[in-house]
């Protein structure tokens, strides 16, 4: 259901005055919009900035002292190194033109019920175009979580991020070790994922993130039915069974993601996308991931000179309503500056099991 905006009307007001500059940021500071996988996994927080800049740190696996005579100087630790990196924000944003009908029907409104129908439709607008810079940021974040990378190639920008997750932390099956394939074994696979990480970093992962495709996989495999229910069983495996299972060996339990995204492409058409691959299990580890960090952008710069805007009333994403004079025309847009921090790259298993 589309999120209403109740105005008090005058058919005397102008598009100017509906929507100007305050009122739009009232609108978003009050309008939820559904929350997404991502910011759970990865914060989001606002700087005054443009780049992120985050420690990758070392080995959580203690280096151990060494004995000593009494008497003597005790052995100089070295300091391990501690990666920092830094990344430039990504510039995000989207616009949609408002058409001449809405117009009309903001300027000339026969009653305030069709004022009030034609503001709802502009809201209506502003909500597709964060949604729009909102679903842009999730890619990336499940893009980063999937791959261990972030490649863009939009627009005359191309750019890739590499988080550096180990190339012996990412494994593409094939053949028979394919979790789709009876012969298979999964359990194992997840088990060597896990023992892995333990060995290169200290930390353990608690939790697995794979599409529906690899759970039902996972599911009707025979090898997990005998190990939930015995050999011989025809009972049905539920998601419930296979967590309680791999809680109990100690492996990480299993959520899915399967929520798309449509791209529009240059000839005007759609091709829906998934934010995370069908193909992919990745494990990782009961802590915050990273961030995503939200940057300053030009717009809200420029905003800083009116008076009437209450900085503090800007959030991650602003949004704006403004009018071209050559051509005529007005403008809904979102924009934003924004990409994920991933300080914990080297902690997490990327496996293409399907």
């Amino acid at each position: 259901m589309r999120y209403k905006m109740n105005l008090q009307l005058h058919a005397s007001k102008s598009i100017e005055e509906l929507f100007d500059t305050p009122t739009v940021l009232n609108y978003l500071k009050e309008r939820k919009y559904p929350p997404m996988l991502g910011e759970t996994l990865f914060p989001e927080r606002k700087i005054q900035g443009l780049k992120i800049e985050y420690i990758k740190g070392a080995s959580n696996v203690p280096v151990m002292a060494s004995v000593h005579a009494f008497d003597t100087e005790a052995e100089i630790a070295s300091r391990e190194g501690f990666d920092v990196v830094e990344e430039k924000i990504a510039l995000i944003k989207r616009k949609i033109r408002m058409n001449e009908e809405t117009i009309i029907q903001l300027s000339r409104p026969r009653d305030k019920q069709e004022q009030q129908y034609a503001v709802n439709k502009v809201y209506n607008d502003v909500d597709a175009m964060v949604m729009a810079v909102k679903a842009r940021v999730e890619a990336m974040r499940m893009e980063a979580l999937s791959t261990g990378k972030i490649a863009v190639n939009e627009n005359g920008v191309v750019v890739t991020v590499d988080y550096g997750v180990p190339a012996e932390h990412q494994e593409a099956l094939s053949g028979t070790s394919l979790w789709t394939d009876p012969a298979s074994k999964p359990l194992d696979d997840i088990y060597d994922m896990v023992d892995k990480i333990v060995a290169d970093t200290g930390t353990t992962p608690t939790r697995a993130l794979t599409s529906r495709s690899v759970l039902n996989a996972l599911l009707r495999h025979a090898s997990i039915r005998k190990a939930i229910h015995g050999v011989n069983s025809d009972k049905i495996v539920t998601i419930t069974d296979l967590n309680t299972l791999l809680k109990a060996m100690e492996l990480p339990v299993i959520a899915t993601y399967d929520e798309r995204v449509r791209v529009q492409n240059k000839d005007g058409k759609y091709t829906t996308k998934r934010y995370f691959p069908e193909d992919k299990f990745v494990v990782f580890p009961d802590e915050m991931l990273g961030e995503t960090i939200y940057g300053l952008t030009a717009e809200e710069i420029e905003l800083g000179s009116d008076s009437s805007v209450d900085m503090n009333a800007i959030g991650n994403i602003l949004a704006m309503i403004y009018r071209t004079k050559d051509p005529v025309a007005r403008w809904t847009k979102a924009v934003a500056t924004a990409l994920p921090s991933f300080p914990v790259a080297d902690e997490i298993f990327i496996a293409k099991v399907k």
